[in-house]
């Protein structure tokens, strides 16, 4: 087979080369996208389950806060670190404009 012959049948066959490499090509790219598409869904699952963490996180936290910030824990802290007091009636000054 000479040089001549071969250049010939790669022209005759052109449209059929180019075609195949194309597919081919093609079917590359879908794989590849279909991996990232996995990858992307794997890394949007693992952020949706931090964010139910932070979630549950933000309830206990809520939760503690009101629990310290409740009013009988004010005026207990009140009287035990402040040594504070209820004022009694003949404690208590009226000011009148």
């Amino acid at each position: 087979m000479t040089f001549r012959h071969l250049m010939a049948l790669v022209n005759e066959n052109l449209a059929l080369i180019i075609m195949i490499s194309a597919v081919v090509i093609s079917a590359i790219s879908v794989v590849y996208s279909k991996h990232q598409s996995r990858v992307e869904f794997v890394s949007l699952q693992k952020l949706e389950q931090h964010r139910d963490h932070l979630n549950e996180d933000w309830g206990r936290l809520l939760l503690e806060q009101s629990t310290y910030a409740g009013p009988s824990r004010i005026e207990r802290q009140a009287k035990i670190k402040l040594k504070m007091i209820v004022p009694s009636a003949q404690q208590t000054v009226m000011i009148k404009p």
